[in-house]
C-alpha cells in the first residue's frame, strides 16, 4: 500500500539531485582554471531500484535511484582571448563544456518530472485517505 509513496519519494529525491547538479553546471559555466583544466559538465545517471522482497507478488515494486554522477565527454570550448589570465601561449582559453541553454532545458525537464512525482504522491495519499474513510 505504501510502495506507491516510496516510488514517488525516490523519484523526488532523484530529480532533486539532478536539479542540484544542473544548478552547479550553470554556476560554473564560465569557470576557467589556471592549470588549463576548466570545470567539466556533470551528468546524473539514474538506475532502476526493485524491491523483490514482497512475497507472492507478480510485480516487484521499486523506484529510481542515482547510479552515479559522471563527467561529460564533450570537448571544451576554445575561445581566443589573449588578454585572459588563463590564456595559453597561443591566446586561447579553455571554457567549460557547459551549454547554458541545454542546461536550462534539462532543468525544466527535471522540474516537470519533480512536479509529476508530487502529483503521483498526492494522488496516492488521497486514495489511501478515501480508503480509510470507507472503513469507518
Amino acid at each position: 500500500m505504501f510502495s506507491s509513496l516510496d516510488i514517488s519519494a525516490s523519484g523526488l529525491s532523484a530529480e532533486q539531485t539532478r536539479m542540484s547538479v544542473i544548478a552547479n553546471n550553470l554556476a560554473n559555466a564560465h569557470t576557467t582554471s589556471p592549470d588549463g583544466m576548466p570545470y567539466k559538465r556533470k551528468l546524473v545517471l539514474f538506475s532502476e531500484v526493485l524491491d523483490e522482497t514482497i512475497e507472492n507478488s507478480s510485480m516487484p515494486f521499486g523506484g529510481v535511484g542515482i547510479d552515479k554522477i559522471v563527467e561529460s565527454k564533450t570537448p571544451y570550448e576554445m575561445v581566443y582571448d589573449p588578454s585572459h589570465p588563463h590564456a595559453d601561449t597561443d591566446g586561447y582559453v579553455q571554457y567549460p563544456n557547459v551549454n547554458p541553454v541545454e542546461e536550462m532545458v534539462d532543468m525544466i525537464t527535471a522540474s516537470r518530472a519533480y512536479e509529476a512525482n508530487i502529483a503521483a504522491f498526492n494522488a496516492a495519499k488521497t486514495m489511501m485517505s478515501k480508503a480509510l474513510e470507507l472503513g469507518q
